[in-house]
């Protein structure tokens, strides 16, 4: 009988792109894999979803204390999902140079053989992992790469693109190419891109490890996509392509919009099979009972009597979580309520992901947005065209935004013509587009 897939996480970086997504205070740094989607952590749904395939034994390679202590106050040692789960020492991550380089550290760390899976920590996914085992075993492969089929104009800038033969054996690699890169290599069709996960044959790459060569670019920078995947290509490692069915980038508040959206859309099966089953009104609408029961104040009727009456309209594609209070003449569409949020009446909520302990006002209106925790959305407010509020902000009534970020804790009054697209980092960012004086 051959040993079990190991699960290594990738947890690091400071998600710059995902801004403020990934701040709880202004200078305070949120893990990636903290970051919550329909209900549960990134990290939580990976392991969740490759337990469900058998991995058990999960090695966290992580950079950083926010990082490491943020996994390891979600997942523990594992036992509560039944896994177990150890973390990399804090004294690798003053050297580590990359992604590439903590794995490889972290190999020989635990003395890890056999195969083991490389995951993001940043994404969401729905593949076969016995099917990808199968095409590594075939290939020979030291390395296997998860792919997924996107246009030049998707990969341009953003994805890793490779280049395989009709062996399934990589023979070219192109991080980000740029759009005229992307189009030539595409030759008219889809490109292969970078999933970011790694089907790995530690042996093999404990060995290649002690290359001078391999160990010289580790002293520099050693990232899987930019620098170590080209490396063992160049060197004449097999690595091999496999196309997975379905990633969801969420680095991006439109990245994360855009996957939640194909979440509630049950286009994730191994997501939708774990979440709670819809409500049988149809169009993919899920709410928590303790919502269902839960009365407003303004109309003293619970939500199950308002949705039977027509007096709110809810789906297609919605999560609405736990002791949601929600008002009458509320419209949501494709969109996820997180626990204890109340919403005010007549309020509209279309393609939002309104974080725990929010407050939307009667009648504001909220599009293509990410709402953090405990903000405060007040009357006849409007966001739209992928706005981002960090957690505990504050938009008073009235105000206008459009695709605009806010960090944590910052109020954005009544009197504020914020510019379309602007970042307001600071207190003085919002009183720059205000009437008021300092």
């Amino acid at each position: 009988m051959r040993p079990p897939v190991r699960g290594i996480a990738l947890v690091g970086g400071k998600g710059i792109r995902a801004r403020p997504l990934t701040l709880t205070t202004p200078d305070y740094l949120r893990s990636k894999a903290a970051m919550r989607l329909v209900g549960r952590s990134l990290v939580e749904w990976a392991v969740e979803l490759l337990r469900a395939q058998g991995v058990t034994d999960f090695r966290v390679a992580a950079n950083g204390s926010e990082n490491r202590c943020q996994t390891k106050a979600i997942l523990g040692d594992g036992a509560r999902l039944g896994v177990s789960v150890h973390y990399s020492r804090p004294r690798f991550d003053p050297a580590n140079t990359g992604s590439g380089h903590a794995t490889l550290r972290c190999l020989d760390h635990w003395d890890l053989n056999g195969l083991a899976l490389v995951f993001p920590t940043d994404s969401v996914f729905d593949f076969d992992l016995a099917a990808m085992v199968r095409r590594h075993r075939e290939t020979g492969a030291s390395v296997t790469v998860a792919t997924v089929p996107r246009s030049p104009a998707e990969a341009a800038g953003k994805y890793g693109v490779l280049v395989s033969g009709g062996d399934g054996i990589v023979t070219r690699f192109a991080e980000k190419p740029s759009m005229e890169s992307a189009e030539r290599l595409a030759r008219g069709g889809a490109l292969e891109t970078n999933a970011g996960m790694y089907l790995i044959d530690c042996q093999a790459l404990r060995m290649a490890a002690r290359r001078p060569a391999l160990a010289e670019l580790g002293l520099r920078r050693l990232d899987w996509g930019g620098d170590l995947l080209p490396y063992l290509i160049s060197a004449g490692s097999r690595v091999a392509s496999h196309p997975i069915a379905r990633f969801g980038d969420l680095g991006t508040p439109e990245d994360f919009l855009r996957t939640m959206r194909e979440v509630l859309r049950d286009e994730y099966p191994a997501i939708s099979a774990r979440m709670w089953p819809a409500t049988g009104q149809g169009g993919g609408v899920r709410i928590h009972e303790s919502s269902l029961d839960l009365k407003d104040e303004v109309s003293g009727r619970s939500l199950a009597e308002k949705i039977r009456d027509g007096v709110v309209r809810i789906g297609p594609g919605v999560r609405i979580g736990r002791d949601v209070e929600i008002g009458p003449g509320v419209v949501l569409a494709h969109s996820d309520v997180a626990d204890g949020v109340d919403i005010g009446e007549g309020a509209r909520l279309h393609g939002v992901a309104c974080g725990e302990h929010s407050i939307v006002g009667p009648r504001a209106r909220l599009s293509d947005s990410v709402i953090g925790t405990a903000v405060e959305i007040r009357a006849g407010a409007v966001l739209e065209e992928f706005c981002a509020l960090g957690d505990e902000v504050s938009v008073h009534a009235g105000v206008h935004l459009r695709g605009v970020s806010v960090f944590p804790r910052l109020d954005v009054w009544s009197d504020a013509r914020v510019p379309d697209g602007a970042c307001l980092v600071k207190p003085s960012d919002v009183l720059r587009w205000s009437h008021r004086v300092a």
